[in-house]
């Protein structure tokens, strides 16, 4: 559910805007960078502390993911 959560969060945004996604999901450490890859969208930041990932996502709109 992470990452489609963070993909219909990121159709309401524009390019430069950042969001912070907290989970809980191991593997979000694998599928979010690799939909971000796919996306053209930025991780400026993982952080890993008590069981929860932090990342910081910047939108980039070299390709629109809400196709």
């Amino acid at each position: 559910m992470p990452v489609i959560r963070l993909q219909n969060t990121v159709k309401r945004l524009t390019d430069g805007d950042t969001i912070e996604l907290t989970c809980t999901d191991p593997g979000t450490v694998h599928d979010i960078p690799a939909w971000c890859r796919i996306n053209g969208h930025e991780i400026l930041e993982i952080k890993q502390a008590n069981h929860e990932i932090l990342f910081i996502v910047r939108v980039c709109a070299s390709k629109d993911s809400s196709k």
